[in-house]
């Protein structure tokens, strides 16, 4: 049986809506009531479909898990070199995906082991969560969300960036985190960028915080240390209009 996911009542976006206008972001710990959240940490770290994630040099795509796995001294090196001459003003990034929307909208749910997984892409279009986002953010033209699961282990990172892209309707990015435990010094932090390049701001990845805030916002995930215990595991993705 799946745990149900529901917002802990606790959490009034009524009375968080000046603090998100004000700031346009807002870390809220203790999002979901209940036993949900720990569903959900114990799904992704099952039989999740894994691909690599990857983007340097202007160019990338989701790299099967197993090729990656088996990649020559001689490609991880060259794909490290890549990474040191990328142009600063191109997006790099490194971390695993499973694009939890892109499968179910296209009909393959896997259920099993990964119906909690799916279960939050179903929890994030529903009124429940789409309500609580128009009275945080006193935006209506929200109607739906994407996801991907994503699963951040030593050495990946997702380098500063924006999220606007023309014909998107990107409105808010979220990021939904499930990992139980996690030291601020193992990196993977999300962090806010100013317009002088200082970070204005950082959220450590909490077990079960959501993270929000306005599309576009410049931002990055920290690259996670070579001494972190644990994997970096979230639900991330935009709350969208038609």
């Amino acid at each position: 049986m799946i745990a149900s996911l529901s917002i802990d009542p606790a959490l009034n976006p009524g009375r968080l809506a000046p603090l998100f206008a004000r700031h346009g972001r807002l870390h809220l710990p203790g999002f979901f009531a209940g036993q949900g959240a720990m569903a959900v940490h114990h799904a992704l770290t099952g039989p999740v479909p894994w691909a690599k994630c990857v983007r340097a040099g202007g160019d990338g795509g989701d790299v099967p898990m197993a090729d990656w796995e088996g990649m020559s001294f001689k490609r991880r090196t060259a794909w490290t070199q890549l990474l040191i001459a990328g142009d600063n003003q191109e997006l790099q990034f490194q971390f695993d995906s499973w694009r939890v929307s892109d499968e179910i909208e296209a009909g393959r749910r896997g259920g099993g082991a990964l119906a909690p997984i799916e279960a939050v892409y179903d929890f994030l279009n529903s009124e429940a969560f789409l309500g609580f986002v128009r009275d945080l953010t006193g935006e209506t033209a929200g109607t739906f969300c994407d996801a991907q699961a994503t699963r951040y282990r030593t050495g990946d990172f997702l380098a500063v960036h924006h999220d606007e892209m023309p014909g998107m309707n990107r409105l808010f990015a979220y990021v939904l985190n499930f990992t139980p435990v996690w030291l601020t010094d193992w990196g993977g932090t999300l962090v806010f960028v100013d317009e002088d390049g200082h970070v204005a701001e950082g959220y450590t990845p909490v077990f079960n915080a959501l993270n929000i805030f306005r599309v576009p916002t410049p931002h990055a995930v920290t690259q996670v240390a070579s001494y972190a215990a644990a994997n970096r595991l979230a639900i991330t993705g935009w709350i969208r209009a038609h």
